[in-house]
């Protein structure tokens, strides 16, 4: 008699269950696009570059002022996530700080740019050698040589003035467009730089914050205080060394402060890589008016001021109208 009861508890918890499922998949969802009413409604999920990150927050923030019924989920784990989430469909929009791969093309990647910065040299302010590093900076061969190929492993390799000690190298464990644009310009890919894997922009500056002899590599606005325009605490930025000559050069100096770097990426001065264009990057197959209306919203000239101040450079009036077309070419 109980196990009678025990089973006809189960099939009507069954059934139960199944009317649920059948309840919840069959009822309306919300779209993203426009109501008359209520204006542009919907949620739009954001993930990727750490690079990007605080800016679409800023931008999310203004737009949701403007279009109080549209919600934002934005998360930071690495342009890689943020390519993969977005052609998974996992969201509606990746942040991505690299150059696209044509596979990701081929499946539907449509890249915006939004922005543009640049990648550089980190090292500790307290070493041991920080004014003559400063002074003398590193070519790109040398930077190759102790990111790619391992030959230079001491500091003194560098040279014999320098402290006998090894050279603590970090780079990121983590899919990040910062990694593998520092690679670039070493004609290498994130595969192959050698060092400790830290996770994240934020980790690999404080990894680097935290010891003497390291050397790593991040996004601008990770290193700079953006109220003060100066390098954070115990942290410098590694000037590159150009023309390899041993000598930081006028021409090559920009890096005391922020505005000195961002106006030295925006007139090319400094190279690229590692300095790169910053996308949006949408699924042609995930189509919506509110997506539509978010892009075109980050192109305007009130939210590209948020760029230098922010620690990175504005598109040009001609790369916005060419990026702009995309989304008319895409039909979103």
């Amino acid at each position: 008699m109980l196990k009678k009861h025990h089973k006809t508890l189960f099939k009507s918890l069954i059934i139960s269950v199944l009317i649920l499922f059948v309840t919840f998949s069959c009822s309306p969802k919300v779209e993203q696009g426009y109501d008359k009413e209520k204006g542009y409604i919907g949620t739009i999920s954001i993930s990727g570059a750490f690079a990007l990150y605080p800016l679409a927050v800023l931008w999310s923030e203004d737009f949701k002022k403007i279009h109080p019924n549209v919600r934002f989920n934005i998360s930071a784990g690495g342009a890689g996530k943020g390519i993969s989430d977005v052609l998974s469909n996992m969201v509606d929009i990746g942040l991505v700080s690299r150059d696209l791969h044509p596979i990701e093309l081929e499946k539907g990647a449509l890249p915006i740019v939004v922005a543009n910065d640049a990648v550089i040299g980190t090292i500790n302010s307290n070493h041991p050698n920080i004014s003559s590093l400063l002074k003398r900076g590193l070519s790109q061969e040398e930077l190759k040589g102790i990111f790619v190929t391992g030959k230079i492993k001491k500091w003194s390799d560098l040279d014999p003035s320098f402290v006998s000690k090894n050279i603590e190298v970090y780079v990121r464990s983590d899919a990040a467009g910062a990694a593998e644009t520092w690679a670039k310009y070493f004609g290498a890919s994130q595969e192959d730089l050698q060092g400790i894997g830290i996770f994240g922009d934020p980790g690999l500056a404080q990894a680097i914050k935290d010891n003497p002899l390291s050397i790593g590599f991040n996004n601008v606005n990770y290193v700079f205080d953006l109220k003060t325009k100066k390098t954070t605490d115990h942290i410098s930025a590694l000037p590159l060394d150009l023309n390899a000559d041993h000598r930081i050069e006028p021409a090559e100096d920009f890096y005391t402060d922020l505005d000195s770097l961002t106006a030295a990426i925006a007139q090319s001065k400094y190279p690229s890589p590692p300095s790169r264009e910053l996308m949006f990057v949408l699924n042609k197959d995930h189509n919506s008016k509110l997506l539509q209306e978010f892009v075109r919203f980050v192109m305007t000239e009130k939210q590209q001021g948020y760029l230098l101040e922010n620690g990175f450079v504005p598109l040009e009036k001609e790369l916005i109208e060419k990026e702009s077309k995309k989304l008319i070419a895409s039909e979103l």
